[in-house]
């Protein structure tokens, strides 16, 4: 099956890269960051997100963790949150 993105080609650049459009990036749910790989499929190219990469939240969690510097309890945080 051969879908188009119904808009103008994209080109290649000097470093081999192309912009997937904007619609196909939220489409299929691709953000930053995200892991692809370019496979054969018969005389076509394809675009597959990597299996077993890392979404973007997991990523953000692992950026984060351990950076607080205040060290709060569960407790203290709940408090905090809630105004208590």
């Amino acid at each position: 099956m051969t879908t188009r993105t119904g808009g103008p080609g994209m080109r290649i650049n000097s470093k081999g890269q192309v912009t997937i459009p904007a619609h196909l990036r939220e489409k299929y749910n691709l953000s930053e960051g995200d892991e692809v790989d370019v496979v054969e499929v018969g005389n076509t190219l394809a675009i597959v997100r990597r299996e077993g990469s890392e979404s973007r939240g997991k990523r953000l969690t692992r950026h984060m963790r351990g950076k607080a510097s205040i060290r709060m309890s569960t407790d203290e945080l709940m408090e905090l949150l809630r105004g208590d």
